[in-house]
């Protein structure tokens, strides 16, 4: 789509108009994320989701939309300011809106989920994969018929060849399989699903390679492998650990006034974002009559590379980079309880 001389149009296509209704991969996320947040699993078996719809956005994020959607481009639509039209490079994500009653505590709660384009793509290629007739008559073989039980990781087909050339944005999902569809606290990787290959094409939600290569039987279910409290060989946890006890009771020595933490002699601030997590700015060491002195000016994990080292089909193509691929700070989890009720 082109723009008119002189404005810049957004660099990444929209897939979804901001008032398109929710999609059943979009409900679905929605649900998972805010099940996941449920602080024990009898908070999250008692979750009852009365309603899940679209959180409408503003009128003016609706005029950007309208702008870029329905040719040609209309300039004249858009957001204005005083210095001119507003031109953000894409729309902000969509937001879910949901209702949920707590049948343990008989309380009702709104939830907002932001619905990112990672956490769809992902959700869509699970799909895309589960609805495939070749791949549910491979899963029957398993003796799966329930795809509930499926679970669908899309991860990156990697380089290996000129058959993975980046000309097309490919997934080649692994696949594990539950044996309980309503476990919250189900270790569903520890049933792998080995032998079928299948290659998506993310960009447009099609499997473009699939073969039943070889039949390899299901781990047997074992209730043991969610490594649950209790749940040990002998059904006793250990009894050779002795208590460790941390008390501070003049408090910690360090100090946090908003993002800045000074400890000791040291001072720095605390930042984040999606792909690197922790960010650590201006650090710096209090050295006696020399002063304040930079240590560094920006600390944070650039990338994290995990080879799992397996030469077999299909894992020595797993070699994830859970910054750039996935997203270390969408992927982080507070270490502490909280009593909120939206993300």
């Amino acid at each position: 789509m082109s723009g008119a001389p002189g404005i810049p149009i957004m660099t990444r296509a929209q897939r979804s108009h901001p008032l398109d209704p929710l999609s059943a991969a979009e409900i679905a996320v929605a649900v998972a994320t805010v099940r996941a947040a449920g602080r024990t699993p009898e908070v999250r078996d008692s979750m009852r989701f009365v309603e899940v719809v679209l959180l409408e956005p503003e009128k003016n994020v609706v005029a950007l939309a309208d702008a870029y959607f329905f040719p040609p481009f209309q300039p004249s639509l858009l957001p204005r300011t005083k210095g001119g039209p507003v031109i953000p490079s894409r729309l902000p994500p969509r937001r879910a809106r949901l209702v949920v009653y707590n049948k343990q505590t008989n309380e009702t709660s709104i939830w907002v989920v932001e619905l990112s384009e990672d956490a769809m793509e992902y959700a869509e290629c699970e799909a895309t994969v589960k609805d495939f007739p070749p791949f549910i008559e491979a899963m029957k073989k398993r003796g799966i018929d329930d795809m509930e039980l499926v679970m669908v990781d899309a991860w990156c087909a990697g380089y290996y060849s000129d058959a993975d050339a980046p000309n097309r944005r490919l997934g080649k999902p692994l696949i594990f399989c539950r044996t309980e569809s309503d476990n919250p606290m189900e270790n569903g990787y520890a049933r792998p699903v080995e032998g079928i290959h299948v290659i998506v094409d993310m960009q447009n939600n099609v499997v473009i390679e699939f073969e039943d290569r070889k039949f390899v039987p299901l781990p047997p279910p074992d209730h043991l492998r969610n490594y649950t409290t209790g749940e040990t060989r002998g059904g006793v946890d250990r009894s050779d650990v002795k208590p460790l006890i941390i008390s501070q009771p003049e408090g910690p020595s360090f100090r946090i006034t908003g993002s800045f933490v000074e400890w000791q002699k040291w001072n720095f601030r605390v930042g984040f974002t999606p792909k690197e997590g922790l960010v650590i700015h201006s650090v710096a060491y209090v050295d006696g009559n020399r002063g304040r002195r930079p240590i560094a000016h920006r600390l944070s994990f650039v990338e994290m590379v995990v080879p799992y080292g397996d030469p077999n089909e299909p894992h020595y193509r797993k070699n994830a980079f859970d910054a750039g691929e996935d997203g270390l700070g969408k992927n982080a989890h507070s270490l502490k309880k909280t009593e909120t009720t939206r993300v």
